[in-house]
């Protein structure tokens, strides 16, 4: 779609997420939208596309705070040709923006990683833009390690953690820690002071250390009850920490894999709603067929919607946030729209990005999906573009 070129969206039930509109019309003129009006009220100018929905629903596009990769490419390919793949992938299922997510592995693949992501940052890539990134690892604890390797994990360095916010052009934006480990402490401090997020995670921590990690800075948790240490009635751990602290806003695996449904909807019966987000932790062999793939240089079996290593560790998923935002809806039975806030607005203000996405509203970006009644994507919008 050209910049200057007119769009109007008809007829869809809008999910803008604060509230449901009917018979309400989307004006996008310059990558922006410029207003919502009744259907009625429309006069159609000249270079003006019309686009009529089939009656499902006009949501937020969707962002995705922690995606490692998708139809056969992987963020740690350290090539931005990959980091464009991934995005048209994740794209063709409603995700409109991202955080690319870098894993542990050695400090030059990392960098080389980081610097991949800045040129697609910098150039853009067509279609799912990237926000910035999210580096998991690799300042974490062996003993909750997941899907990382152990030979990689190193004690958090602000001297190190530099370079690397250097190599991506300054735009990381989370980093994934475990609070317990020697310097995580000061390294949180030092990632508040920069407005930068610190999230515990592959972490075995104690209730009490999350505590000290909050009072440090830390707000925020990676993928929930996943590569850290549970609930238990006499020592609640990060899991406890994470459901039960309001300072924290938790990321969820909403693929019914890594948690049970009934684990899904303690989450949301717990936490404030504003409070939870919905990631993917997606890998290479998302939309891809079952199989044999590579995740941070270890051999990952993919079959029965699952990515496991061969010891059956849960390496990633194949997840899209279409289906996490069905899973929550369908299985778990919270509203449409707290489950698209969840994927939409939410993840927007924890990055602080709610002035320009995460709703529809005029003045915002054109960053639309339009879902069918069964709440598959018809068509992903960035920036006014299909």
């Amino acid at each position: 779609m050209e910049k200057d070129k007119k769009t109007i969206i008809l007829t869809g039930n809008i999910i803008t997420p604060f509230q449901l509109l009917k018979d309400k019309a989307i004006f996008i003129e310059k990558e922006k939208i410029v207003a919502i009006k009744d259907c009625e009220k429309i006069n159609s100018p000249v270079n003006t596309e019309i686009i009529h929905t089939t009656g499902g629903f006009i949501v937020p596009g969707f962002i995705d705070i922690h995606v490692h990769g998708g139809g056969g490419f992987d963020v740690m390919d350290g090539d931005c040709q990959a980091v464009k793949e991934v995005a048209k992938v994740h794209s063709r299922f409603g995700t409109t923006a991202f955080l690319p997510t870098t894993m542990t592995m050695s400090k030059d693949k990392i960098l080389r990683s980081l610097k991949s992501i800045k040129e697609a940052f910098e150039k853009g890539t067509g279609t799912a833009e990237v926000l910035g990134v999210h580096l998991e690892g690799p300042y974490i604890n062996p003993l909750k390690k997941g899907a990382q390797k152990e030979e990689d994990i190193k004690k958090a360095s602000i001297e190190e953690f530099i370079k690397f916010n250097q190599a991506s052009g300054n735009i990381i934006r989370v980093v994934s820690l475990a609070p317990e480990m020697p310097g995580a402490i000061e390294f949180i401090r030092w990632l508040k002071k920069h407005n930068i997020i610190a999230s515990v995670g592959h972490s075995n921590a104690t209730y009490k250390q999350v505590q000290e990690g909050i009072k440090a800075g830390l707000t925020h948790v990676t993928h929930i009850f996943n590569a850290m240490r549970g609930l238990n009635h006499r020592e609640p751990g990060v899991v406890g920490a994470a459901l039960f602290s309001p300072e924290l806003i938790v990321e969820m695996i909403a693929d019914g894999i890594h948690l049970h449904p009934l684990a899904m909807k303690l989450v949301t019966s717990v936490k404030d709603m504003e409070k939870i987000i919905f990631i993917t932790d997606a890998m290479r062999a998302t939309s891809k067929p079952e199989g044999t793939y590579n995740l941070g240089g270890q051999e990952v079996i993919v079959a029965k919607g699952q990515a496991r290593l061969k010891d059956g560790t849960l390496a990633g998923s194949v997840l899209t946030l279409d289906e996490a935002v069905r899973n929550m809806v369908n299985i778990v039975g919270i509203s449409l729209i707290d489950a698209v806030s969840m994927t939409t607005i939410n993840p927007a203000k924890c990055l602080e990005i709610e002035d320009k996405k995460g709703s529809l509203e005029p003045g915002k970006d054109a960053d639309i999906v339009i879902l069918d009644k069964n709440l598959k994507v018809d068509m992903t919008m960035v920036k006014g573009r299909i």
